[in-house]
Formats: C-alpha cells, sequence, structure tokens
C-alpha cells in the first residue's frame, strides 16, 4: 500500500474515534466526514458537516478531530472545513451506524 493510502486510512481510523457527545456513534460511520484530502505538504483537509448547523458540540467536535488528525505520523497540519452543503441527512450513515441507532 503507497504511503498516501496508508495516511488516509490512519486519518480514518482516527476519526472512527471521535464521537458526538450525544450520538452514541462516531462521526465517520455518522457520515458526518465530507472529504479527506492530502495536499502536497502533508497538510490533511477534512470537509465536515454536523447533524444539524445549531449543533451545540460543533466547537468541540471541530477541536477533536483537529488534535486527532494532527496525531497522524506524517500530518504536519490539520484544516477543518465546516460545510452544511450538501446537508447531512440518515442517508449518509454508514449500515454498522444505522443498525446501531435502530435505523435498519
Amino acid at each position: 500500500m503507497n504511503e498516501f493510502l496508508e495516511r488516509e486510512e490512519k486519518i480514518v481510523e482516527m476519526l472512527r474515534t471521535v464521537y458526538d457527545p450525544e450520538i452514541p456513534v462516531n462521526i465517520y460511520d455518522l457520515g458526518l466526514i465530507y472529504s479527506i484530502e492530502l495536499t502536497d505538504d502533508n497538510t490533511a483537509v477534512i470537509e465536515m458537516t454536523l447533524t444539524a448547523p445549531s449543533c451545540p458540540a460543533a466547537d468541540f467536535l471541530v477541536e477533536d478531530v483537529r488534535q486527532k488528525v494532527a496525531s497522524v505520523e506524517g500530518v504536519s497540519d490539520v484544516d477543518v472545513r465546516l460545510v452544511f452543503e450538501p446537508e447531512w441527512d440518515k442517508d449518509r450513515m454508514s449500515e454498522e451506524a444505522k443498525l446501531q441507532l435502530g435505523f435498519l
């Protein structure tokens, strides 16, 4: 596996350790992560959303993502971009998350 894919896999592993305090499913499986890019200077650019624009945990989640992704070896910086388009809905969730939350 090449270095880029290994680093991206480690970033996903870290994102799976970030939880919305109100939902017992990690933000990756909830479908809140829209994209992960690694730039030439090893900056991880993460586009993510929230389950609701007025989510009271927004600052906590963004900072948790930033800190955990920054701990991945080979990542020099983290740029977390909060986006609201497309709007999040339950269809973005993984099958595991839907099952865990009783949607299946």
